[in-house]
């Protein structure tokens, strides 16, 4: 369930940067926030666990911020 809503985020993190580049930042911030909260809350279990538990909130981060990245850079190829 968690990984389709990531891929659902990540879609309209695309979408919504491709068709208006600005205005896309603020939603990819506050995505970016709330993966980093759960990173940071899951980081403070002990030991290897908290570095385990991170794995999916950072790898998670990376994808929006590289889908809503991707579409600005898709959106300023265009011609017009």
């Amino acid at each position: 369930m968690l990984i389709a809503g990531i891929i659902a985020i990540c879609i309209v993190l695309l979408v919504l940067a491709f068709l208006l580049p600005r205005l896309s930042r603020h939603p990819q911030h506050g995505v970016d926030a709330t993966l980093g909260a759960g990173q940071k809350g899951a980081g403070s279990a002990p030991g290897k666990l908290g570095h385990w538990l991170q794995k999916p909130f950072q790898s998670s981060r990376k994808a929006t911020n590289k889908s809503a990245s991707a579409g600005r850079q898709g959106r300023g190829k265009l011609p017009f």
